[in-house]
This record gives structure tokens, C-alpha cells and sequence, in this order.
């Protein structure tokens, strides 16, 4: 689907180029992931990866802060938003305009009035009943930049089936947080249509941030293809320092890629346990290579437990997602359904030591069609917070029954088959 339009092959031009100006910018030394593999051959090679076939730098001068709550990184961002001094960039799936975003909108307003520069960026599609048709005027007015990425045309266009599901924010090129919640009403509790919502963050302040601020840029000015000019003024020459901090490394995936580095990055770590994968996502749609690596960790004698919701928001994906339990039930895998409501977030942690925290779903969209982010961790203090939640979540959840690997009806067997065959294009 990604390369069948000639509005893709211009897109993947267009980021090709930003790409060029942009990640230069970025320390592609290497130093710090040698250094690593020094210390940790298996890590620094994961690391490795994403610099040589992301150009995504790996860092140390980087605090991470986890948030096990959408609302508690709502509250940490209102914080930083009001505090910017220089530029407020904004990438999300889906901004609603309603009580949530009220309060950010409010101060971007106040803060473009200070003559901060402020700029929004947001997918057409994931904002689709969410927003009124004058909220764009209404910003500019204000003096607010915004762009709308991939607007819906009245035409058949494959790329329409590619978003941007990434989720950034940056403030002064200091400050930067992404994790798994929009800005909508439903992420943050504000009203309940799953039961609860469970979400989470992370903040990042130092160095990493540089790679956030050029992942927004990439997308601004892919869109229209406009000129990249005073990059340095979004990018600080001097950082507070940070120690202890263990090692940070935000990346991104575009469909124009060409390379499943989302995907890649799950694989690696998957395949690198010796002691516990934990997992959770909404949705569980996945290529047999990435079930066969869950199922053989399983077998191996890793602890590979995924977390998934227990009121759907979709119940025909739901059924697809439920027709896997059964391979990964059999090889040793714990599933576990979130009873509260629904479960948003996109985390994963291996031997308590490392974990990947962004927009990754465990799905097709999220790994060959959607652009994403996350950030790849090791040794982060931020990891004991992640592993705590990781337990609550086990404890709140009900374990599904490894019966349910074996014990299913032939009409079962055959509707999840069929659902099976339609997973890819979900």
C-alpha cells in the first residue's frame, strides 16, 4: 500500500530532503553507543541499529520521566507550555477541542501573544469529528502556525491510508514529552465511553530532545515542502547536565522508509531477554515474525506477559486481536485483559534494565503504515517507575485462561481464521 501512489513517491522525496537538512544536526559520532557496547555488547548493538539505520543518536545527558498517567503528563506539559520562552512545537493524532485541550489552547494563546512561537501539527483523520471547521482560523488568528497532515480529498489516493501518529511536544528545545494519549477528552478520563482509560508518558529534558525537535521539523515541512531555515535556533547549544541517567534514544518510523525500524526495535529486545518481556498495547496484530519470536522467548523460559484491554474500543479488531491468543497461550505467554476499561498504552520493558515507551501498537498500521515515535531506554531511572506499573497492571487485570490455547470449537477456529486474513490491512 505505501508505494502504490505517486503522492507517496512524492511524500517520501519530500522527507528524503528534510531528512538531509535536518538529522546532519544530530551527533552521528557514534561514541556513546561504542562506548556501550563496551559495557553491553547485546544493548549497544540495539542501539547501534537505530543510529545506523535511523539516524537516531543514542544519549546520556537526558533525564526521563515516567507519567503511569495520561493526566499526570496533561499536568507536567500545561507546566512546561506555560513556561516557554522561545517556541512551542506540537505534533498529535487527534486534538479535540473541548475541556482538555482547552487549557493547552488557552496557553498557546497567551504565550503567541508574548511572542513565543508556537506551532501545531495534526492528523486530519485521527481529528475527524473532533474539532470545529474554524479552529484553524481561530489559531492563526491568534498568531498560531498549524498545519493539517494528509487533509482528506474526495478522490481514491492510497497514501490517505497512512497517518501521522506520532505525539510530540517540545518547549524551547529543552523540554520534551510523547507517550501513548492525544489531546482529547476520553485519554485523560474526562468522560468514559470504555470504562477507564489507561495511558501513559514520559518527559524528556536534555540533549534527547534535539531528535524530538528535528522529528517535528521532518513532518512541518514535508507537508509543503518548504525550506528548513534558522535550525539553530531550535536547537541549544548549552544543556543543564543530567547524571546517572542511563541511556536515551527517541526515534521515529515513516512508511516511506522502507524499513520496519518500529517493528525492529520490539524484535531486537524480544529476542535479546533473558529474564522477562512485559508488554502492553491495544491491539494485537502481528506478523508471524513477530509471534514466533514472542512464542520461542516464551518457550526459552522468559517471563512474556502482554497486557491488552478489557472493554474494547473497537470489537471487530478486539476479535482480530483475540484470535492470537491462542498460538502465544500454547508456547507460554500470559495475556492478561486490563479489567478497568481500556488499555491505550504502548510500552515495553525487558529484564527490567530496558524499555521502549511511544505510539508503537502491536499491529500492522502502527509498524508498516502509520508514522510513530517512542524512545528506547536502558538503565533510566524511569524504568523502575515503568516496572511498577508494569506489576500494578498484572494485579488489576484478570490473567486469560491458558484453556483458552487449546480448548476452542471448530466454529471458533474458523471465524478466527478468517479474521486472521484481513489483520494486515487493520
Amino acid at each position: 500500500l505505501v508505494y502504490g501512489s505517486g503522492f507517496t513517491k512524492t511524500m517520501r522525496k519530500r522527507i528524503e530532503a528534510a531528512d538531509a537538512m535536518l538529522f546532519p544536526y544530530l551527533d552521528q559520532s557514534h561514541l556513546i553507543s561504542d562506548q556501550l557496547k563496551k559495557e553491553n555488547k547485546s544493548v549497544g548493538n540495539q542501539f547501534a541499529y537505530l543510529e545506523r539505520g535511523g539516524k537516531f543518536p543514542v544519549y546520556r545527558n537526558t533525564e526521563v520521566v515516567f507519567y503511569k498517567e495520561a493526566s499526570l503528563g496533561l499536568e507536567a506539559q500545561l507546566e512546561a507550555l506555560s513556561q516557554a520562552k522561545k517556541f512551542i512545537f506540537m505534533e498529535y493524532h487527534a486534538i479535540e477541542d473541548r475541556q482538555s485541550f482547552g487549557e493547552i489552547k488557552e496557553i498557546l494563546r497567551k504565550k503567541a501573544e508574548e511572542g513565543v512561537e508556537v506551532r501545531l501539527f495534526y492528523d486530519d483523520v485521527g481529528s475527524i469529528g473532533f474539532i470545529d471547521p474554524k479552529f484553524v482560523q481561530e489559531l492563526e488568528e491568534w498568531g498560531i502556525q498549524c498545519r493539517i497532515f494528509n487533509p482528506i480529498v474526495p478522490m481514491v489516493n492510497l497514501f490517505m491510508n497512512n497517518r501521522d501518529h506520532r505525539k510530540i511536544t517540545v518547549v524551547d528545545g529543552q523540554i520534551g514529552f510523547t507517550g501513548g494519549y492525544n489531546l482529547a477528552d476520553e485519554y485523560f478520563n474526562i468522560h468514559s465511553p470504555y470504562g477507564y482509560w489507561k495511558d501513559t508518558g514520559i518527559r524528556l529534558r536534555g540533549e534527547a530532545v534535539g531528535t524530538l525537535t528535528l522529528l517535528f521539523l521532518e513532518m512541518w515541512h514535508a507537508m509543503d515542502d518548504s525550506p528548513v531555515r534558522g535550525l539553530y535556533n531550535y536547537l541549544p547549544r548549552h544543556w543543564d547536565r543530567y547524571t546517572g541517567q542511563g541511556y536515551c534514544a527517541p526515534y521515529a518510523y515513516a512508511p516511506t522508509d522502507g524499513l520496519p525500524l518500529g517493528e525492529d526495535v520490539y524484535l531486537n529486545m524480544i529476542q535479546s531477554a533473558t529474564e522477562s518481556i512485559y508488554i502492553t498495547t491495544p491491539y494485537l496484530i502481528i506478523t508471524d515474525e513477530m509471534s514466533r519470536a514472542l512464542c520461542l522467548a516464551a518457550k526459552r523460559g522468559v517471563d512474556v506477559r502482554i497486557v491488552l484491554p478489557g472493554i474494547p474500543d473497537k470489537a471487530f479488531v478486539y476479535a482480530i486481536s483475540r484470535s492470537y491468543y491462542p498460538r502465544l497461550l500454547r508456547a507460554g505467554v500470559r495475556i492478561y485483559e486490563y479489567t478497568p476499561g481500556f488499555m491505550h498504552s504502548k510500552q515495553i520493558l525487558v529484564d527490567h534494565v530496558m524499555a521502549a515507551v511511544g505510539t508503537f501498537n502491536l499491529d500492522y498500521r502502527s509498524f508498516y503504515h502509520h508514522f510513530e515515535n517512542g524512545v528506547l531506554l536502558y538503565e533510566s531511572p524511569c524504568i523502575f517507575d515503568i516496572a511498577d506499573d508494569f506489576h500494578e497492571l498484572f494485579r488489576t487485570s484478570t490473567e486469560v485462561s491458558p484453556d483458552k490455547g487449546h480448548n476452542r470449537s471448530l466454529f471458533t477456529r474458523m471465524k478466527q481464521g478468517a479474521l486472521r486474513l484481513i489483520a494486515p490491512l487493520l
